[in-house]
């Protein structure tokens, strides 16, 4: 079972990234942008399930890069990664820390990451150079 502090050490191992808090829940983000955070179900949320089961363990939030990408995420990994109403229309995917696996774990905080990171520091990493410091 992955751990908050799993995707703390995923994240923070990613250039520029930064840890913060917000609304009590733990977020990553680089550039001031956030990739990757804590997404607890609130009230609402719990009521929109109605009848279905509800994930249960920790749930963590995971951009995407765009409504087509968050798609093929939801179609390709459907017993780890889902999506709730809340995020209708929003370029996240929730992932199930209690069920997915390291490997999986680390792509989904990469790709998030890419998502989200400037261009310049994305493409820096995936040519392997060391980018400006930001953060």
């Amino acid at each position: 079972m992955a751990t908050y502090d799993d995707v703390a050490r995923l994240a923070l191992a990613l250039p520029g990234t930064e840890e913060g808090v917000s609304r009590g829940w733990r977020v990553w983000r680089v550039a001031g942008r956030q990739f990757v955070w804590e997404r607890p179900f609130s009230k609402a949320d719990l009521r929109r399930f109605g009848d279905e089961p509800v994930p249960a363990g920790p749930i963590l939030a995971a951009a995407v890069e765009d409504l087509g990408e968050k798609q093929a995420v939801l179609d390709a990994r459907p017993q780890t990664h889902f999506t709730i109403e809340h995020l209708d229309g929003y370029a996240a995917v929730l992932v199930r820390l209690d069920v997915v696996g390291d490997e999986l774990l680390a792509e989904t905080v990469e790709d998030a990451w890419l998502a989200r990171a400037p261009v310049a520091l994305a493409a820096a990493r995936a040519s392997g150079a060391q980018g400006p410091a930001e953060g």
